[in-house]
């Protein structure tokens, strides 16, 4: 990201895009019923919570000569494919299909 302006402000950032991107893997799905969304709101639909997710630690790089370019949220797109490869590692299992729940996952290891 450059040099970082707001090490704080780089911090949330990150810690945002792995959580959303730790909800997009694990939890997040629309479903449908008859040809009909079936989650229409909120209330049935699952975003990640603060209190599932892991502790996140996050670190900058203090590189003051390089120009600033802006934090963004980089980490969302790499969280599936770091769980599907830890999920390899663990159990000899690729994951391909989002989300990862553990219904897919039992599902998987029942057809090896």
């Amino acid at each position: 990201m450059g040099l970082v302006v707001n090490p704080e402000g780089a911090a949330i950032q990150m810690e945002g895009s792995v959580t959303m991107g730790l909800g997009y893997a694990l939890k997040e799905q629309i479903r449908f019923k008859g040809g009909d969304i079936a989650d229409r709101n909120f209330d049935s639909y699952e975003l990640p919570r603060f209190s599932w997710v892991p502790t996140i630690e996050t670190m900058t790089i203090d590189d003051k000569d390089a120009a600033p370019q802006g934090g963004g949220e980089p980490a969302i797109i790499t969280m599936g494919a770091v769980l599907a490869n830890a999920v390899f590692d663990a159990i000899g299992i690729r994951m391909l299909q989002l989300p990862m729940t553990p219904e897919r996952i039992k599902q998987a290891l029942a057809k090896t």
